[in-house]
């Protein structure tokens, strides 16, 4: 096998899969003009990447659920929605 071709082969085999994963959590702030939504665990959460918006009246003190993709040990990658619960 030749050098690229087991370069390509060790890229796609040690490549960190994205899985998709969801957190749900009190709304402690939000900031619509930076797109930023703080949790009640201190998690900080960016919309800017443009992956989702945020819902249509979210308050500080709303339960979301947020789905996202993780990147491996990299945190997470693009948020792909957020729900207002109940």
């Amino acid at each position: 096998m030749t050098r690229i071709g087991l370069l390509s082969l060790s890229a796609a085999l040690f490549a960190a899969p994205a899985f998709a994963d969801t957190v749900t959590g009190t709304v402690l702030a939000f900031d619509r003009m930076a797109q930023v939504i703080v949790l009640d665990d201190k998690s900080v959460w960016s919309l800017e990447d443009g992956g989702a918006t945020a819902p249509e009246g979210l308050v500080a003190g709303d339960t979301v659920t947020i789905d996202f993709q993780t990147v491996s040990d990299n945190g997470f990658g693009k948020i792909l929605g957020i729900g207002i619960a109940g």
